[in-house]
């Protein structure tokens, strides 16, 4: 009776301390991305304004600069969550965040805007968020908290959007710096008086170069610098495109994001949420890098003939979102399950280095090869590197079903 109840027990939902921990270490991870993208809309406009302002290659450097030195500090922060302790890398990575906040507010030329954005890149904490929400979850429940984190990005994303320029215009891009600030001091508090305590790993430590040349983990890590590549360099095509074929100016491009991104997390929880339960996670991993591939071709078809009806366009967003919110749900949660267990920190830093590295790669190459190639080959590109992912990841282990840990995950 005893071992019935036991099992029934574990069956349940999330805990209260489970959402707790999924959803405030959520708000943290979104409050990053917010650094990345609340000026988007916005940036290159007020930059005409400043002290060299007026070099568009310097103005590329004041936006890429963040991801760039994230990409630098990732594993060095995921190494020593593992060995310090989740929420006191979380908060230096805050403090630091906040500080290159602040520094960009007060900055009124291009040269300290790029400083304090490096400052805020070098608090690089979204592996050891990542790692922290592995921690504080069972494993049945892991990509649910994961996906969290998904829908807090696609959700920042929108908002940006929206928001950005009725902030810039009420409050100026030196407000919208210091309220970045005030909210990541905000965080601060959520991190230590919110977010439950979770246990550390006490294991034999394990080699970095192990990590590195673990074969599965290296197939997530390609997996995610091709995603984020590939959303990098459609957005910077995608808001010409829009323009263009949809007859819509700029502010007023969310009308199509927002329900976009919107509808797309109705449809991606069910697959996820059915391949987690019935250890089919495989299967729909390698379905949403097919539609990845899919939305790329169709896109290059698509931005190929000079007359298109933009609601092609909308429909291969929404495809878009729909699988890049089921990988980003997807991954992280395997790199936890796969990673040994004193070396999620290290793995998730690894993971997360490619993903900025990733963003870095698909703003520039995307540019570069809208300038010289025109915006169609954007998509031969980002097609050509989901295919290599496809090929990839169609050769990885099955995945076990929720519960059932992996060999390597106890090692």
């Amino acid at each position: 009776m005893n071992s019935t109840a036991s099992e029934s027990v574990q069956k349940t939902g999330m805990t209260g301390a489970e959402i707790r921990a999924s959803a405030s270490l959520a708000s943290i991870f979104a409050l990053r991305m917010l650094g990345l993208f609340l000026i988007l809309p916005v940036f290159a406009v007020h930059a005409k304004g400043l002290s060299g302002g007026e070099s568009a290659t310097m103005v590329g450097v004041a936006m890429g600069i963040y991801g760039l030195v994230q990409s630098f500090g990732q594993i060095p922060f995921g190494v020593a969550s593992d060995k310090y302790g989740r929420k006191r890398v979380i908060v230096i990575g805050l403090i630091l965040f906040a500080l290159g906040a602040f520094v960009a507010a007060a900055a009124n030329d291009i040269t300290w805007i790029i400083v304090g954005r490096a400052i805020q890149g070098a608090g690089a904490i979204s592996a050891a968020v990542t790692a922290f929400i592995a921690d504080s979850t069972r494993e049945e429940h892991r990509t649910k908290a994961m996906a969290m984190v998904g829908a807090s990005i696609g959700l920042t994303f929108a908002v940006s959007l929206v928001v950005s320029p009725l902030l810039y215009k009420l409050i100026g891009m030196s407000g919208i710096f210091a309220l970045i600030g005030v909210l990541a001091l905000t965080a601060i508090g959520v991190v230590l008086f919110v977010v439950p305590d979770a246990p550390m790993v006490r294991a034999k430590r394990v080699p970095f170069g192990e990590v590195l040349r673990h074969g599965e983990l290296m197939r997530l890590n390609f997996g995610v610098f091709a995603l984020h590549m590939a959303q990098m360099a459609m957005f910077v095509v995608l808001p010409a495109a829009l323009v263009q074929y949809a007859g819509l100016p700029v502010a007023e491009h969310w009308k199509i994001y927002l329900p976009v991104v919107l509808a797309s997390f109705a449809f991606m929880l069910p697959p996820v949420f059915i391949g987690e339960k019935r250890g089919l996670m495989k299967q729909v991993f390698v379905a949403a890098i097919s539609l990845l591939l899919i939305v790329q071709i169709g896109m290059w078809v698509t931005l190929s003939h000079f007359t298109t009806h933009w609601g092609v366009l909308v429909f291969l967003l929404f495809a878009f979102f729909i699988a890049f919110n089921i990988l980003e749900a997807c991954q992280p949660s395997l790199v936890s399950r796969i990673a040994p267990a004193a070396a999620k920190g290290t793995a998730l830093g690894v993971y997360n280095t490619l993903q900025a590295l990733g963003q870095f790669s698909g703003a520039v190459l995307g540019g570069w090869v809208t300038q010289y190639a025109g915006a169609p080959s954007v998509f031969v590109m980002c097609a050509v590197a989901t295919l290599t992912w496809l090929i990839i990841a169609s050769n990885m282990k099955n995945l076990p079903r929720r519960g059932i840990q992996p060999a390597s995950a106890t090692a």
